[in-house]
């Protein structure tokens, strides 16, 4: 059995610089070892310690999706010794990476459900990996009607966008995006995420909520969520931002009684509610 604190050596294959003020970047990764690069399996949701040699490791939500071959993908903002090493890098570099790590989307619960996406800013990575494994021509009868709203400050700041461009054509998928306030040239919705949830209010039977983004904006609308219907165990959540060690040995990712890097990334907030609620008493 690989040892969990071992990283695997990767080649940069590909870099991309996602946003206009070039803070944030895509690495598309590739295994130097092909059997490492077999054995490396992961679903939407999960997430890999990154390592530069000589300055440290970073835990990254996987941005790529498993339906995508070939390589594997971390979007990285530059705020730490860490990603700004990345950020140095240049296509050819080795790096190291360990995983798969945490858990997933539950994505056998979503079978049959009507799915609401929401994202903001950077916590659209692992966001990426769930749509594109929803739409995928084998995957994409298992799921209802599919609705994404993605917001950032301003136009500039989206990721992904030449395939945001592809997903406003498709008839199957209703994508919304918004930036917080006017910008020259943009046509589109105009406000925070949680405006344009309030105004869908998009019924809550028969569908689950998916919420990535910044603490604020999860708390409003967690809270828009459940007056629309939404139970907590039908809000799901993904606290990769609190991710460590990675295997839940540092101490450092709990929240309540949780570990994410053990329990997590992924949560109900039922199961949030329910960890916060224990150490409580």
């Amino acid at each position: 059995m690989k040892n969990p604190f071992l990283p695997s050596p990767v080649r940069i294959s590909k870099i991309k610089i996602e946003t206009n003020d070039g803070r944030i970047k895509s690495f598309d990764l590739q295994f130097i070892d092909e059997e490492e690069a077999a054995r490396f399996k992961y679903m939407p949701g999960q997430f890999v310690e990154v390592s530069v040699l000589g300055v440290g490791e970073a835990p990254m939500g996987i941005a790529s999706s498993p339906v995508e071959e070939g390589f594997l993908r971390i979007t990285v903002t530059r705020i730490g010794s860490v990603t700004s090493a990345l950020h140095n890098k240049l296509e050819g570099s080795i790096i190291g990476v360990r995983g798969p790590l945490g858990n997933h989307y539950p994505l056998d619960q979503f079978e049959g459900k009507d799915i609401i996406i929401i994202g903001g800013g950077f916590g659209f990575t692992t966001l990426r990996s769930l749509i594109l494994y929803m739409i995928h021509p084998e995957n994409r009868g298992r799921f209802g009607r599919i609705t994404v709203i993605y917001g950032a400050r301003e136009p500039g700041l989206f990721l992904y966008k030449d395939e945001l461009a592809e997903w406003g054509k498709r008839k199957d998928l209703d994508l919304i995006l918004t930036i917080d306030k006017p910008a020259d040239g943009w046509e589109g919705r105009i406000g925070f995420v949680t405006d344009v949830l309030k105004d869908l209010s998009p019924p809550a039977e028969n569908a689950y909520a998916v919420a990535c983004g910044p603490p604020a904006m999860l708390r409003f609308c967690s809270k828009l969520l459940f007056n629309l219907g939404f139970p907590p165990e039908r809000i799901i959540t993904s606290l990769e931002m609190k991710m460590k060690c990675g295997v839940g040995l540092c101490g450092r990712c709990n929240v309540g009684n949780l570990y994410v890097c053990k329990d997590g990334p992924i949560f109900t907030f039922k199961q949030l509610q329910e960890a916060r609620e224990g150490v409580s008493k």
